[in-house]
């Protein structure tokens, strides 16, 4: 190893499926100061700074084949049964390599890349990040949404900035001008008009499979995320009468929470944190109420119960909005909760459907979109104010990255081990059996035929939590 003698620090970095044995690679520094040196031999990084943090920029599909690295027999822990499993292993939380895999294994499936309403009319175009890639999405001149990889043909330039927009009939690459219609195919490839044998035919935009469902887009950039509605499954039933495609987006807040975004889906998954940090909460909703069911399809979810002077949740009960209409009776007194893997959380109340879309940003930095969708009927209100809803979940999800960014920071504890899982903690066990089932590469049970998915699913379990 070559010494440094006046070096403070070095940084050595696993990172066998990000770059290969005695190639350079590109690392950025996490301040002002210049690196060193970098050097990479024998799958591994080492780095002489000046007491600087260092984070590597990894490619997300520089290796398919990436092995697992996580410890099997760790993972089989999880899958024990219920009150003698424990969590997730602590490096599935805080390893860059475990997202690099599950960049490749879990968001290279059906992923949701936010509303239809983004792409509101023919010709809109919008770029999005699509787990390791990026996905243009095009309303074709029939409103047809179409779903491209976002890479020009001609030298691989992106035909829009990611989270770029634009409106046109054709799609045209900055770089070199190379034209597309909104079906993908090659209209005009500057430069190569006059040459012989070139076929426009050949080399039209890489299509990826993309489904609208209520409203949502889910794009599959793998192309091998098997039927979108065996993923959905009994979801389909559950979220049918919210009508959730006509609902108006009326506020959308985004949050830079320092947690990996495994860490905000456990959170999601369980009330018995609600009476310690969400006294709001636990005004409008009683926090041992309800309970979480498993169905078919990759997702979790469970339900609870508004208080009965409270007709939604919002921070005295009160809403300005509009019952959703086709909701009944059990409908307009629960809230359901569903967490749509890998990306998407979707909270059904009575009167408006909120959702939370994550986007992992690092293994300890997860960005969230936060979204408040009405009824039309209630937008339409004169004066309306969705600040009923908005303020309250604002405020909720705050306490909740408080928690988050504190279990992510205590989970760097050096003598920290995965824990047990109480009893009012079902919910979390569903979603860690579901991602070590993932990272083991092993199918989702079966559901239980017997329970039903239609409109008793919140009736056909017992009261309380399991």
């Amino acid at each position: 190893m070559r010494r440094f003698s006046h070096w403070a620090i070095y940084f050595r970095t696993i990172v066998q499926a990000l770059c290969q044995v005695g190639h350079w690679r590109r690392l950025e520094i996490c301040s002002s100061s210049s690196l060193v040196f970098a050097d990479v031999a024998d799958g591994f990084v080492l780095v002489a700074l000046r007491g600087w943090q260092v984070a590597p920029i990894i490619d997300c599909m520089f290796n398919q084949s990436m092995d697992l690295p996580l410890d099997p027999a760790e993972l089989k822990r999880c899958l024990l049964l219920f009150g003698t499993s424990r969590m997730l292993p602590k490096a599935a939380y805080l390893d860059e390599s475990v997202l690099a895999w599950e960049r490749i294994h879990v968001f290279d499936s059906w992923i949701c890349l936010g509303r239809s309403s983004s792409l509101p009319a023919p010709a809109s175009q919008r770029a999005v990040a699509a787990g390791g890639v990026s996905a243009l999405l095009v309303r074709d001149g029939e409103g047809v949404l179409r779903a491209f990889e976002n890479a020009c043909r001609h030298r691989g330039h992106e035909l829009l900035p990611c989270g770029g927009e634009s409106t046109k009939r054709t799609i045209v690459c900055p770089y070199h001008a190379w034209t597309y219609d909104l079906d993908g195919s090659l209209r005009v490839a500057r430069g190569f008009r006059a040459l012989d044998g070139f076929d426009r035919s050949e080399f039209g935009l890489a299509e990826l499979d993309v489904r609208e469902w209520h409203g949502w887009v889910f794009v599959d950039p793998s192309g091998r995320a098997g039927d979108f509605a065996e993923h959905i499954g009994e979801l389909e039933a559950i979220i049918g009468r919210y009508d959730a495609e006509r609902l108006v987006t009326s506020e959308t807040h985004e949050y830079d929470v320092r947690a990996n975004w495994k860490v905000i889906v456990e959170n999601y998954q369980e009330c018995f944190h609600c009476a310690m940090i969400h006294p709001e909460l636990c005004r409008v909703s009683p926090p041992e109420s309800g309970a979480n069911i498993e169905r078919a399809g990759d997702w979790v979810g469970g339900w609870m119960d508004l208080r009965g002077d409270a007709a939604t949740m919002s921070l005295d009960g009160h809403s300005d909005g509009k019952v959703i209409a086709r909701l009944d009776e059990v409908e307009q007194r629960t809230v359901m909760y569903a967490a749509v893997m890998p990306n998407l959380l979707i909270s059904l109340h009575p009167d408006y459907i909120m959702t939370h879309l994550l986007t992992p940003i690092s293994s300890g930095v997860t960005r969230i979109s936060c979204s408040w969708a009405f009824p039309p009927e209630a937008v339409a209100q004169p004066g309306f104010d969705p600040s009923y809803a908005v303020d309250f979940w604002d405020l909720t999800n705050r306490q909740d990255w408080a928690a988050c960014e504190s279990v992510q920071r205590g989970m760097h504890a050096p003598h920290y081990v995965p824990g047990p899982l109480a009893p009012e903690e079902d919910g979390v066990y569903h979603f860690v059996t579901l991602m070590a089932r993932n990272y083991l590469g092993l199918d989702k049970p079966a559901a239980d035929v017997n329970r039903s998915a239609n409109r008793d699913h919140r009736e056909d379990v017992s009261g309380g939590r399991q």
